[in-house]
Parts: C-alpha cells; sequence; structure tokens
C-alpha cells in the first residue's frame, strides 16, 4: 500500500498519506529485472472518472467522488489492456447527449483498440490492428501485436479525431524485422488514414492546432531510418523528418510537442533536442551520454520527454556499459530528470532512483511514477513523484510495491502498483492496487 515518504525527503513536508486505495486483484509478482507494460491508468478529461486497465485484459472505470472509489462498470478487452485514451464525443448519456468515449488499446494476439462508453462500458467499436500488422510468429509476448501508443484530439477543421500507433516484431535467425502502422480514426472507429513503415515506433505527440502529428521511432533496422516523422493530420502524408544522424538502430525515446516546437529524447546519443519547424535544431543537451568510469564506458537511455511553456523535461533510465550488460558502476545521470528553459539551460533536476514506464503531466503538474532500479533492489526506489514545470520537486509517496503506470487530469492523480520480489531477498512486496489522490 502507499505510504508517504520519511519526513526527512524535502518534497513530503505536506504530511499525511492522501491516496485513496482499492486492489486489482492477482498478478505476477514482478522481479528484479522490469517486466514488459502490464497495466495502465487514465483519468477522463471530465475528472470524475478514473479507468485501469489490467494485465488480463479486464478494464474498469471508477467514480472518484466515491470513497471507495466505487466501479462503474467493468469491459473485458481481447487482450492486454496497456494504454487508455478518451474522447469527449462518440457514447449517448441517458438524456442524450453525447458522453465520453474511453480508448483502450491492447497488447496480444489482436493487437485491438476498442472504444466504450464511458457512461455504461458498452463497447462502441474495435479495430484489430492485427490485420495490418500480422500475426505473431512466436508465441511470447514480445512477438505479439502491441498498440503501444494513443492520443486523442481535434484536427485542423475543429473534428474530433484518434491517433494510434502499433507495432509488431519478429526474428528469423540473425534477421530481426518490424511492422508498424500510424493510424487516425474518426470517433465513430472509421479509419481515415494509415502510414506504415517497417520500424518500431514507440510515441506520438498531436500539435495544439491539431495540423501535425509527430512520431518517434526507436528502432530503425529497415528501409525507414530516421528517428522523427511529422505527418499531416488532415491526410497522413509525410510533412518533415529528422534523425539523431547516429550509427546503429537506436533513435528516439520519445517525442513532445510544445506551440512549433518538438522536444526529443534521443536513444541514438542520449542527448535531448529541441526542434522547431522543419526540424531545425534549436539546442540539444547532454543527458546521459557516454562516460568512462572505472574503465567502462557507461550511458543510460532518455527515455521520456515532456515539453510545456517554453520548458522541457527528460528523464533517464537505467546504466549500461558498452562492453557488457552487466557493471557495478553507474552513470552519473541515471534515473534523472532534468527540465530545461527556452534556450535549453538547466532550470532544475533531481533523481527518480527508479525506472519510469511513462511520464503523466497536465500543464505544470508532472507525476513520475517510479519502479524498481534492478541493479541497486532498494525499495526506496518505489514511489509516485510529483514535480512542477517551474520549480521543481514537490512531493514524494512511496509504494511497498513498484509504480508502473500513472496519470493526472483536472485535479486528479492516479496511480498503479505492482507487487514486487527481488530475486536476492524472496520477499514479496506490495500489492496490485489503484491509488488516486487529488491534485492542487
Amino acid at each position: 500500500m502507499a505510504e508517504t515518504a520519511d519526513a526527512d525527503c524535502e518534497a513530503d513536508r505536506d504530511g499525511d498519506r492522501e491516496f485513496r486505495s482499492v486492489p486489482l486483484g492477482e498478478i505476477e509478482t514482478a522481479r528484479s529485472r522490469h517486466m514488459w507494460t502490464r497495466s495502465a491508468v487514465h483519468v477522463a478529461e471530465s475528472g470524475d472518472l478514473v479507468v485501469t486497465g489490467e494485465w488480463d485484459g479486464t478494464v474498469t472505470a471508477r467514480e472518484v467522488d466515491s470513497d471507495s472509489l466505487e466501479a462503474r462498470w467493468t469491459a473485458d478487452h481481447p487482450d492486454h489492456a496497456v494504454g487508455i485514451a478518451t474522447l469527449s464525443g462518440g457514447g449517448t448519456k441517458s438524456d442524450g447527449d453525447t458522453a465520453e468515449t474511453v480508448i483502450v488499446a491492447g497488447r496480444g494476439e489482436t493487437g485491438t483498440i476498442a472504444a466504450y462508453d464511458a457512461a455504461t462500458g458498452e463497447r462502441r467499436w474495435r479495430y484489430d490492428t492485427v490485420d495490418d500488422l500480422g500475426e505473431a510468429v512466436k508465441d511470447t509476448v514480445f512477438y505479439l501485436p502491441y498498440v503501444v501508443a494513443l492520443e486523442s484530439g481535434t484536427d485542423a477543421d475543429g473534428n474530433e479525431c484518434l491517433y494510434a500507433a502499433a507495432r509488431r516484431y519478429e526474428r528469423d535467425g540473425e534477421t530481426q524485422q518490424w511492422h508498424s502502422t500510424v493510424y487516425a480514426f474518426d470517433p465513430d472507429g472509421t479509419v481515415r488514414w494509415t502510414y506504415e513503415t517497417d520500424a518500431s515506433p514507440i510515441a506520438i505527440d498531436l500539435d495544439a492546432d491539431g495540423e501535425r502529428l509527430a512520431v518517434g521511432y526507436n528502432r530503425c533496422m529497415g528501409d525507414h531510418d530516421v528517428g522523427l516523422v511529422v505527418l499531416e493530420t488532415a491526410s497522413g502524408d509525410l510533412a518533415w523528418t529528422w534523425d539523431p544522424g547516429t550509427e546503429g538502430d537506436r533513435r528516439v525515446g520519445d517525442v513532445s510537442v510544445d506551440g512549433d516546437s518538438i522536444a526529443v529524447s534521443s536513444h541514438g546519443d542520449k542527448r535531448g533536442y529541441l526542434l522547431g519547424p522543419g526540424g531545425a535544431e534549436r539546442w540539444r543537451v547532454d543527458l546521459a551520454v557516454e562516460t568512462e568510469i572505472d574503465g567502462e564506458t557507461l550511458y543510460a537511455y532518455p527515455n521520456h520527454a515532456y515539453a510545456a511553456d517554453g520548458r522541457v523535461t527528460f528523464v533517464t533510465g537505467n546504466t549500461y556499459a558498452v562492453e557488457s550488460r552487466e557493471t557495478e558502476n553507474r552513470h552519473p545521470n541515471e534515473h534523472r530528470t532534468a527540465t530545461f528553459d527556452a534556450d535549453g539551460e538547466l532550470a532544475w533536476d533531481d533523481e527518480v532512483r527508479g525506472f519510469v514506464h511513462g511520464l503523466a503531466a497536465d500543464g505544470e503538474t508532472i507525476v513520475v511514477p517510479c519502479a524498481q532500479n534492478f541493479r541497486v533492489r532498494d525499495p526506496e526506489t518505489h514511489a509516485v513523484r510529483r514535480f512542477d514545470l517551474e520549480s521543481g520537486p514537490q512531493r514524494v509517496d512511496r509504494l511497498a510495491g513498484i509504480a508502473t503506470a500513472a496519470a493526472v487530469d483536472d485535479g486528479t492523480l492516479a496511480a498503479i502498483e505492482e507487487p514486487v520480489a527481488y530475486h536476492d531477498e524472496g520477499k514479496t512486496r506490495g500489492e496490485y492496487a489503484l491509488h488516486v489522490a487529488p491534485v492542487e
């Protein structure tokens, strides 16, 4: 269960635990190494509903205003429910008005994107990405069709639209291959357009005017060899591309759009970039570049980016050694969040200590769910950390288990905890649970 961090932590002066919590049932206990994405959480745009997606496909919408987080409805998704978004229309209220629609992305045999009425849980439509990506050639999670990202918004004409990116991996001996598709959907599930490549998308983000969609590609092993693609939302046509220009197949870790700028975290050279129109480089910063420590060359991947109000936040991940996956040393900038101003100057930074599956942000509020540090295996890394884009660290709420997903919107924060048992400890910590708290 959640517990407030130690009193000597600067960010924890506000005291008592805020979380209301509800168990989510059973799940395989996580171990020292990070597991695949197994859970998702989303705060609906109205702020009165928290939706969870669980490893077995269970999707549950809960009333935020209920002390016990009472379930409004539960639905069964065809795959592991690994991503959630909402559209403001598409469903129907009892008085005949339109209601929000909950969109759920899956990882599984069908790689399904499905829409559920936010009021009733009734499924409105379903799209199986396996029809475009092809079926898994091996019965393991990594090979299954996977909808990696969802983004909702309006297009340049003010019409509501849903965007999604899906991928599938296969390997035959030394030959590795990705199949991927980016989609634009109307609220009724009609596909407006698709954009297909042989690379692995990892993130998408829509500009404020709804005119262009940024797509980050993480692994580029085939004909597609650029890390960032910007598409015209009206047609799906290519507007421009950008790449860090590095060797190898690693390219981009995340993308985030702010006005006419796009922040990019680069897996290729472990730097952060801010790009202008057409991919013009406004600035770049070293995040966790290759560094010599005790005779080893170490690095860490910049996995996440968030850009808003002229500032950019980046978050780095685990330490790796160039020569080996194993190392006793640590990169000085591993598991670090750093925010830069409009000129690329460091505004503030702080440690996050554990691996971050994904950021959650709403305006000036940044929420970072921190899981285990598999090299250190310190339970003190398990936490939900809050930051202010302008001023930095705000609060740390520690969890017994690992924090694997978070969402924040309209004054509500939600986080998923999963149980963990380190291989050298023999003790299970935490539980599978949803935690909800207010955010001022």
